[in-house]
């Protein structure tokens, strides 16, 4: 029997292709090396963001908008693999927000979950769920999901800090609400520090129940007892080869992620401190604290100061390298990652 020649069957295939097409049918052939590839593949790229390229951009916006009109003055971090997108990784999104003096950035709640690092200034304050925080450089400071929030300035200075929500996922399960607060400003019912006294001590109040479900009740967590945190581990142990000392941010009621989508993290680096190559799959979004230095992701090098930002999609290969003693805040997706049995990492 003769054989077929390969130019009917290709011929042949896309014609089946196209009858398939009309009753909303595809050949999973075609697109199988895409959908389940030998390592983890995404559109976003290594990037860096110089803080001091950036400022000058957000101080013309916040004469050109208020912060009522905007509801959220911010920049918008947009990864330069994924222009148009509002993401600076696959999953999640991040923004430089300014709150200049005398503002306020209206009371409203959604079902995304919000981090706050605070880069540049102090005096400004945000309200969750009627009580306020004041924000200094450092300070890591959490929206949970679907929680009355606003944000004031009554001090002297602009104050600049890093958004990082959970768009992209809650997106993924099509579950995005948004409600506005009747007043731009919600009532307070308890003293700044309350969270803290609740929680922050290795004391609960008894019968307590979790004020924000996953998320935790500790909303404000201060730079400087994360600094001291940090000072104390580096006395006593040597630092991890790939990433110096390391602290992960945790819900005290269940010692978990602090986020239930989001993790957060703050390490040391001494100064010369040459960091192993490491990678891992959840995509991790940088705010340079402190110091200065260099990462290579991927084949790509970045220098780093401080109040830059820089991201590592998923499964890049990192090393950072330390000229001066450094701090970096970070946040990723591994929680969701997790949960569903899919975080692997890589060192050496």
């Amino acid at each position: 029997m003769a054989s077929v020649p390969q130019a009917s069957i290709a011929t042949e295939r896309q014609a089946l292709y196209r009858r398939m097409d009309r009753h909303n049918l595809a050949p999973l052939w075609e697109v199988l090396h895409n959908l389940i590839p030998n390592e983890p593949a995404t559109a976003a790229k290594p990037a860096l963001w110089k803080y001091r390229e950036a400022r000058p951009f957000l101080m013309e916006a916040g004469k050109l908008i208020t912060a009522k009109e905007a509801v959220r003055r911010v920049l918008v971090l947009e990864n330069p693999g994924m222009r148009g997108e509002s993401c600076i990784t696959q999953s999640l999104y991040a923004g430089l927000q300014l709150i200049l003096p005398g503002e306020i950035a209206p009371s409203h709640r959604h079902s995304q979950s919000a981090l706050r690092f605070i880069v540049e200034g102090s005096g400004a304050y945000t309200a969750v769920d009627g009580e306020r925080t004041t924000m200094a450089p450092g300070d890591f400071i959490i929206t949970p999901s679907w929680t009355y929030h606003d944000h004031g300035n009554p001090g002297s200075e602009p104050v600049v800090w890093m958004d990082g929500l959970d768009i992209r996922i809650v997106q993924t399960f099509a579950a995005q609400f948004h409600e506005v607060y009747a007043d731009e400003i919600q009532p307070v019912s308890r003293s700044e520090g309350a969270a803290a006294a609740r929680y922050g001590n290795n004391l609960v109040p008894l019968g307590a129940v979790a004020p924000f479900g996953k998320t935790s009740p500790i909303f404000s967590y201060p730079y400087e007892r994360s600094r001291e945190s940090l000072a104390r581990l580096a006395r006593d142990q040597d630092p991890d080869p790939c990433h110096g000392w390391k602290m992960q941010f945790v819900n005290p009621l269940t010692g978990g992620h602090a986020m239930p989508t989001m993790a957060t993290f703050i390490q040391l680096l001494p100064a010369g401190f040459a960091g192993a190559p490491y990678r891992c799959t959840d995509g991790t979004v940088y705010s340079v604290v402190e110091g200065k230095g260099h990462v290579t992701i991927g084949a790509e090098r970045f220098d780093f100061e401080p109040r830059d930002t820089f991201v590592v999609p998923s499964w890049q290969p990192l090393q950072i390298r330390a000229e001066a003693e450094s701090v970096l805040f970070s946040f990723s997706d591994r929680p969701g990652q997790e949960a569903m049995g899919l975080w692997r990492e890589k060192r050496g």
